[in-house]
C-alpha cells in the first residue's frame, strides 16, 4: 500500500435519490475510494443500505471501503467478497473472535480493518499488529451524518500511529474537512472519510482537493 492520503468520500452524506450519479461525480471529482457505511439499526440506531443497493453502483473503478457497523459482521463476508469490496471495517465491539474475524476478511481476498468508537481504548490493537490492514478512528460518534468533529481523538490517532508503525492505514472517519484535515495528518491519519464536506459541497473536486492539500 501506498503512504500517500487517501480522500474517501462517504455515501451517506449524498443524494441517495441519485446515487449511481452521485459515485460517478466523486470519482470524475478525483476521490481515492468510496466510503460506504452500512447499518443494521441495531449496533447503531439508524439503518442505510446493505450490499443488494451497493451492487447497483458500486462495479466502477473506485476501490470499495465498506464500514460495517452491524451486530453480525460475518455475515457480510461473502456479499463483499461478491462485489469485490476493497476493504471490510468491523467493530471489535461487535466480534467475539476479532482476530479470527480479521483472518477470515483477508481469506475473501479485501482489506482486513477494524473501527474504534471514540470511547473504545486502543490497547487492543497491541495484539493485532499483524492482522489488521487498516483501523477506522470513529471521530465522531457512529450511526449519524453531520456530526461535530470530536478534536479529542487526535491524541488517541497519535497513539495509535505510535502503536502500530508505519504499515497499517489509519482512517479518520466524522465531521473531517478543510478545516482539521492537517491536524488529522500530523497526528498520523493518512484515509480522510468525508461526508457532507464532499457530498454538501457544490464543486465536488475543490473539496476533494482541500482535503488532499492537507497531505
Amino acid at each position: 500500500m501506498s503512504n500517500s492520503l487517501v480522500v474517501a468520500p462517504s455515501l451517506l452524506a449524498a443524494d441517495f435519490t441519485r446515487l449511481a450519479e452521485e459515485v460517478e461525480a466523486v470519482q470524475k471529482a478525483g476521490a481515492d475510494w468510496l466510503h460506504i457505511d452500512i447499518m443494521d439499526g441495531h449496533f447503531v440506531p439508524n439503518l442505510s443500505f446493505g450490499p443488494l443497493v451497493v451492487d447497483k453502483f458500486g462495479k466502477g473503478p473506485l476501490p470499495l471501503d465498506v464500514h460495517l457497523m452491524v451486530t453480525n459482521p460475518n455475515d457480510f463476508l461473502e456479499p463483499l467478497q461478491k462485489l469485490g469490496a476493497h476493504s471490510m471495517i468491523v467493530h471489535e465491539e461487535a466480534c467475539v473472535h476479532l482476530q479470527r474475524q480479521l483472518h477470515a476478511i483477508r481469506q475473501h481476498g479485501m482489506l482486513a480493518g477494524v473501527a474504534l468508537n471514540p470511547s473504545t481504548p486502543p490497547e487492543f490493537l497491541e495484539y493485532l499488529k499483524e492482522d489488521v490492514d487498516l483501523v477506522l478512528v470513529m471521530t465522531v460518534n457512529p450511526g449519524f451524518g453531520g456530526q461535530a468533529f470530536l478534536s479529542s481523538m487526535l491524541p488517541k490517532i497519535r497513539r495509535i500511529r505510535e502503536m502500530v508503525g508505519p504499515r497499517p492505514r489509519i482512517s479518520a472517519d466524522g465531521g473531517v474537512g478543510a478545516d482539521n484535515a492537517v491536524e488529522l495528518v500530523r497526528a498520523g491519519a493518512d484515509v480522510l472519510v468525508a461526508g457532507s464536506s464532499v457530498f454538501g459541497k457544490k464543486d465536488y473536486a475543490a473539496a476533494i482537493s482541500a482535503l488532499r492539500s492537507a497531505g
